[in-house]
């Protein structure tokens, strides 16, 4: 296999034989339109040598050429740097990191800063270690930002492991790693825990960055507090406003587009409204899912919505190339295509549509037309990886009753209602018809029963609540995706279901399911964690696919329902969520009684 990771400084000798046509180039690409993002500017019949992977020249590099040398006719075309996504869970595309490589290369992003957050809830430091590793092979270059808040909210649930000061650390050390993950945990920073700041404190003391999750409106001086802490970036905004408040306090401001997350729109007025210099603005993902990564692309599709949305094409590519590479300290190495770089490349046939015609890994052609040419070495994860649903027994229709106070027939009880395409949820107060001393999921008003059980220990945790705004009908669904702990989340109408659906992913080591009465609808079978696949990206798309016309069957009509549901038990987004250890107020960041006028949650 090539090597993806030569090192400059292994290489300056030989790197300046061929700039000075001493020694003659690997590959030089001629007569293109380089994009030039140190200037942004575009230099037409510019060539490009590459020597051992990195770049020797960017200019005219017809004297590098020898006998050896392979020489590409860009014809014109534009050439310019491989995309960077600044923020993602690879977990979210429901592949393995071997899986997602093959499926982003082909549209041009060469890098990614991935936080496997998601991972390590379930596995801690081992699954950090299983998902860095597996990317240290790939021609996709996979940076890792160390997991920062696991649990998110300790207290408030129970994750299969946790990472502390001790686990930051030793994760600091391994090559690749580039800086501290999404710090969640705004208040936690505000009110000055020691916990908290201990991991900012290892980041800081190692010169690596600390990436930051400042969900709240920046309104007043909470947004400086954080900042001052160290915390230098946020993919979190979803108004200008918020934008143009980080920009202009010095954060990096990462600009988020993914399959759930659709803020581009929005927070991309900031620049294009304000003329503003884009140079703290960086472009992510954050979560893409199969079907997206297929249909609309990767960072190709973000840097086509920003052009979309009035970014002067160069300026686009530089918040998805340099700003990122910059703000990581990766730039010695990536971002641009200059002398000693890594030839990560892209020949593009259309700039505005962002057509990536051919993808180069260190002068290494790994895709082109949208396929990949190189086959990737395939990843087989340990028994344990794949066995990770640990419930004290098969679950029965009696684990989901919910008791009423004794001796009322109507009662009130807190309702977690859910909105199309919104992270938040809302409490609502349902008065509701108690029968034979239980309370009922029921489709006439859109109530249906929701459960967690905790699956990483087999302690047999569990709480339960309701949930409006599905519109299921019948059946229940269920997943081992379910931010952030990623216990085993149930909603439905009828008690059975929901324990068919439950025992169904325990059997088959996690994923999602849809059941309706006593039959399987569709599944998608993720054994890795409960969260990936190690099928290719395609065949998991076909079985979400699959899944989304189950979920209709069911009487769902929402656009994203999956991640709608993986949030129900998200406790650091407002208002009301359901976790293994009850219902969870996160404005008041306190476990609460399902129903308001008691104290404590009575169900059995």
């Amino acid at each position: 296999m090539h090597s993806y990771q030569n090192y400059h400084h292994d290489l300056t000798q030989h790197l300046v034989d061929v700039a000075m046509g001493r020694k003659e180039a690997d590959l030089v690409i001629q007569n293109a339109a380089l994009v030039n993002v140190h200037t942004a500017e575009i230099i037409f019949g510019s060539d490009v040598a590459v020597a051992s992977g990195r770049i020797a020249v960017a200019g005219a590099a017809g004297h590098t050429i020898g006998p050896e040398t392979i020489v590409v006719d860009a014809g014109g075309l534009y050439l310019a740097p491989g995309f960077i996504d600044a923020h993602i869970h690879v977990e979210s595309s429901m592949v393995n990191v071997s899986g997602f490589a093959r499926a982003v290369l082909p549209h041009g992003t060469t890098a990614i800063f991935m936080d496997p957050h998601e991972i390590a809830n379930v596995l801690g430091l081992e699954g950090i270690r299983l998902m860095h590793g597996e990317g240290s092979d790939l021609p996709l270059r996979v940076f890792t930002t160390v997991p920062s808040c696991v649990p998110a909210a300790p207290g408030m649930e129970d994750a299969g492991a946790s990472i502390g000061v001790d686990e930051v650390r030793e994760a600091l050390s391994w090559a690749g790693v580039a800086g501290l993950g999404e710090m969640m945990n705004y208040p936690g920073v505000i009110a000055n825990e020691a916990d908290v700041h201990a991991v900012i404190r290892e980041t800081l003391a190692l010169g690596k960055p600390v990436t930051g999750h400042y969900a709240a409106p920046a309104a007043d001086h909470s947004l400086q507090a954080y900042m001052a802490a160290g915390i230098t970036s946020c993919h979190e905004s979803t108004r200008k406003a918020d934008v143009l408040a980080k920009l202009r306090s010095g954060m990096y401001a990462m600009l988020r587009e993914g399959s759930a997350w659709h803020d581009l729109k929005e927070t991309i007025r900031a620049i294009t409204e304000h003329n503003l210099d884009n140079s703290y603005c960086l472009l992510c993902s954050d979560d893409t899912h199969p079907e997206t990564l297929l249909s609309k692309g990767h960072m190709d599709y973000v840097v086509k919505r920003a052009i979309q949305e009035g970014v002067n094409p160069i300026r686009a590519i530089q918040m998805a190339t340099i700003n990122t590479a910059r703000y990581f300290r990766q730039d010695k190495d990536l971002g641009s295509i200059a002398p000693g770089k890594y030839a990560d490349l892209l020949i593009l046939s259309d700039l505005a549509k962002v057509q990536v015609e051919q993808v180069y890994v260190a002068g290494i052609p790994v895709a082109k037309r949208g396929r990949m040419i190189i086959d990737l070495p395939s990843r087989i994860y340990p028994d344990f990886v794949r066995n990770s649903i640990h419930l004290a027994q098969p679950l029965k229709s009696e684990d989901f009753l919910v008791k009423a106070p004794s001796g009322k027939n109507r009662v009130k009880i807190r309702v977690m209602e859910i909105e199309e395409a919104q992270v938040g949820t809302k409490e609502k107060i349902l008065e509701v018809l108690a029968t034979s001393g239980l309370i009922e999921a029921d489709r006439s008003i859109d109530l249906a029963k929701a459960a967690v059980f905790e699956r990483h220990s087999g302690a047999g945790g569990r709480a339960l609540g309701f949930v409006t705004g599905f519109g299921f009908v019948n059946g229940a669904v269920a997943s081992t995706v379910a931010h952030d702990c990623h216990n085993l989340l149930i909603v439905g109408t009828n008690d059975t279901d929901m324990a068919l659906a439950g025992n169904i992913l325990a059997e088959c080591g996690g994923g999602m399911v849809a059941v309706s009465d006593g039959e399987v609808l569709a599944i998608v079978k993720l054994p890795v964690a409960g969260l990936m696949s190690d099928q290719p990206v395609e065949e998991v798309a076909r079985d979400v696919a699959d899944l989304a016309a189950a979920w209709k069957r069911l009487g769902c009509r929402l656009g994203s329902p999956f991640m709608t549901m993986a949030l129900l038990s998200l406790p650091v987004i407002p208002a009301l969520r359901l976790t293994n250890r009850g219902l969870v107020d996160v404005h008041r960041f306190s476990l609460v009684s399902l129903f308001p006028e008691k104290s404590e949650v009575d169900f059995k």
